[in-house]
């Protein structure tokens, strides 16, 4: 069989009707005997080894083609899959983030509220149980109800709570109220003096439930006073959530 560069070199010279052969470290040389049937059968069956390998190529190509979309409908999807994990991560971080939010907003806790609103005077020593304190200096988080004057817990933690009182001496009425957690007594801030003004003072840090209550109530058969300075106070601050 001829080697390309013969059969190269045999379609360069068939049209001056001479026929040469190449081989490596020879010269080229002119024959006239050799057969034209045979040079074209060779060469025949070169091109038809020559498409077979086309062909072979081709198909080659096609695989490769084939396997090249098969990597990008592999790389698109694996991109689908991170976007959609990424979607996934922002709104985790954006339910995380107003749980926080939340939170914080749930440990702003802080009231105080004293007894009259407006106007001054005595109240007890009876037909009085549970003091309202009616003018709201502070209530953050709306945990103080001024008509109820009960506290009630937001959220489980240690609030500190603290009680002022004031009243005017009498030989026979104390200025006195006690600080109670559900319907439980607490502390008491009481004073008793015959004359002249009386003030008291008590306070506590207690651990509440989410919806514990809290608040003051006079003591039996005592009094309090207030007026426009606002002497009688109930405070109330979450420490910190537990």
């Amino acid at each position: 069989m001829l080697s390309m560069k013969t059969a190269g070199a045999v379609l360069l010279l068939l049209w001056s009707g001479q026929v040469v052969t190449a081989e490596e470290g020879q010269h080229l040389q002119t024959t006239s005997t050799l057969d034209i049937h045979t040079l074209l059968r060779e060469m025949s069956s070169l091109i038809t080894e020559q498409r077979v390998e086309l062909r072979h190529t081709k198909t080659q190509l096609k695989a490769m083609e084939t396997r090249l979309r098969a990597s990008e409908s592999k790389a698109e999807a694996m991109e689908t899959r991170l976007r959609a994990s990424e979607s996934k991560a922002e709104a985790m971080e954006t339910r995380l983030w107003r749980s926080r939010e939340r939170q914080r907003e749930q440990s702003r806790v802080s009231f105080s509220a004293s007894l009259l609103a407006e106007g001054m005077g005595n109240i007890g020593p009876s037909g009085v149980d549970t003091l309202l304190f009616k003018h709201v200096i502070t209530n953050i988080g709306n945990a103080y109800n001024a008509h109820t004057g009960a506290f009630t817990a937001p959220i489980r933690g240690v609030y500190f709570f603290v009680v002022f009182v004031y009243g005017v001496g009498n030989a026979s009425t104390a200025t006195g109220v006690s600080l109670y957690r559900n319907g439980e007594h607490v502390v008491v801030a009481y004073a008793h003096q015959p004359s002249s003004v009386v003030r008291a003072s008590n306070g506590a840090s207690l651990l509440l439930e989410k919806g514990d209550v809290v608040y003051v109530k006079l003591w039996s058969g005592a009094w309090v006073n207030d007026n426009q300075n606002h002497h009688t106070t109930f405070s109330g601050h979450l420490l910190f959530p537990m």
